[in-house]
């Protein structure tokens, strides 16, 4: 019986998948030598092989038990020979993965590997020695086996906990950022090194690697979604094959984030790479591009947190409209159909994206969308908030816009002139009685004779108001002094 239980505990090791590394042809760390060989372990007990069945067998990524990590030289300190040797035993040991929830725990075997990745580093950035492919392919399996995880769940999954709103909570720090920074900085270095063939590099960082790039922007770690920000911006300026699956993923990260989980941690930083991204479309534009404008970044506007991530949005959707003027209609319609009805700080950051569009828009594009706009911008100038009133008068102080104001006075003046009176007559704070001034005074000196036009037009219609009211008040003392006639003591009067 207890041969038969002995028999049953000697598993075979599992097949490697896509980003395991593989034990064929190099020595785990703490072996005596640097040659490739039988791999061997430090144990208590001395040194013993380790024999593995099968054609491709998997290497561990976690300590086995009684083992000890040793140090290996630096790369300065061997010759040059032996290099491409060392550089895998270091891809080996950095592939142990060590129990970072416990800081007390494997001290020294954590030191180790950041030294290791240190050295590692060190030796890509220097480029004193040319990389193999061999050694292409096992540095991006290290580098996958690290990086590619479960993301722990936010605080209040973990918790139980009411969800705060994003820009409420703490950041979070990844406990495995020592070790973690520098793998990232070890994959950064890889790409942007001028020795980095694509060729072969496109043969390990394919759609997938791409793909897992792009899933764990989730992060909440900012530190690490600022290396992956600079990671990728890299991969679509190196790598064109994969320009299509990153802006399409890119999409599907953002249509699951508005029509489905309403929290992402990375939208920001992808945006800011979509920016560029943007910025470097040829025209004339293609369709597929115009209709992520419309389906994925306005829609970014009605979110919740669309204040953590505002300034790139706003940059992006800036960028359509510079690359072709034509899109300014769809740009502003999208703006006024998200528009935020009782967030007054969303507000001023509509205010201010709309300012960069208008900066950008043609007169004839202007007139297409001119009466909501305007009614729009109407409500904002007399506003309560007195932020919100500033911030659209500040509209004015846009040389484009006034232009383009002057060109369609005769439309936008009847419109807003009500909103300018209202400011004078009735607005709380004295700022915004003197920057409406200043707009009218603007307009008497575009043209005197509209302006005389509006307000002899708006003292009719104050005129027909009152009329109207007089009327209705009078209606209801008569159906007052009806109703007391009648029923006396008993009519109940508001």
């Amino acid at each position: 019986m207890f041969k038969k239980i002995i028999k049953g505990g000697q598993r075979k090791h599992p097949k490697s998948d896509s980003w395991d590394t593989s034990n064929q042809g190099h020595a785990l760390p703490g072996s005596g030598n640097l040659g490739l060989g039988t791999p061997a372990v430090n144990h208590a007990s001395g040194t013993k092989p380790i024999s593995s069945k099968g054609p491709n067998p998997g290497v561990r990524t976690s300590l086995p038990p009684m083992f000890a990590v040793e140090p290996l030289p630096l790369f300065k300190g061997v010759a040059v020979a032996d290099r491409p040797t060392l550089f895998l035993r270091k891809l080996q040991l950095c592939c142990f993965q060590l129990d970072f929830s416990n800081s007390t725990k494997l001290v020294r075997e954590k030191e180790i590997k950041r030294q290791t990745l240190l050295d590692l580093v060190e030796f890509i950035e220097s480029g004193s020695g040319k990389i193999t492919e061999r050694s292409q392919e096992e540095l991006i399996k290290m580098v996958g086996v690290n990086i590619f995880r479960c993301l722990p769940p936010a605080f209040h999954e973990n918790t139980g906990q009411e969800a705060l709103e994003p820009e409420d909570e703490d950041p979070y720090s990844e406990p495995s950022w020592p070790h973690l920074q520098l793998v990232y900085e070890l994959l950064l270095r890889y790409i942007v090194s001028s020795d980095t063939d694509t060729k072969v590099a496109k043969r390990y960082i394919d759609h997938m690697f791409v793909l897992k790039v792009l899933d764990l922007f989730n992060s909440e770690d900012p530190r690490e979604r600022e290396y992956l920000k600079m990671i990728l911006h890299r991969i679509y300026g190196k790598f064109m094959m994969h320009r299509p699956c990153i802006r399409k993923a890119i999409n599907n990260i953002f249509y699951r984030f508005i029509y489905e989980t309403q929290r992402h941690r990375g939208i920001g930083e992808l945006l800011e790479v979509l920016g560029s991204i943007i910025h470097g479309f040829s025209l004339p534009m293609k369709e597929e591009n115009k209709l992520f404008l419309v389906r994925a970044l306005i829609p970014l506007h009605k979110m919740k947190t669309a204040s953590m991530y505002h300034e790139h949005l706003s940059y992006c959707i800036v960028q359509f409209v510079v690359k072709d003027y034509r899109l300014a209609d769809t740009v502003i319609r999208g703006l006024l159909k998200y528009w935020p009805m009782t967030n007054c700080q969303k507000e001023i950051l509509f205010l201010g994206e709309l300012e960069e569009v208008l900066e950008a828009t043609q007169s004839a594009e202007l007139q297409r969308c001119i009466l909501p706009l305007f009614r729009q911008i109407a409500r904002c100038l007399h506003s309560d908030h007195f932020q919100v009133s500033e911030r659209a008068l500040f509209f004015w102080n846009n040389e484009h816009i006034v232009d383009l104001i002057a060109q369609n006075r005769e439309v936008i003046l009847p419109i807003i002139f009500k909103a300018l009176d209202w400011n004078i007559q009735n607005h709380w704070n004295e700022v915004i009685h003197g920057l409406t001034e200043n707009v009218l005074k603007m307009f008497v000196e575009m043209d005197d004779d509209l302006f005389d036009k509006c307000e002899t037009q708006f003292a009719e219609e104050q005129a027909r108001a009152r009329e109207v009211e007089e009327q209705r008040e009078m209606v209801w003392k008569k159906l007052a002094d009806a109703a007391a006639e009648k029923g006396g003591d008993h009519m109940v009067t508001v």
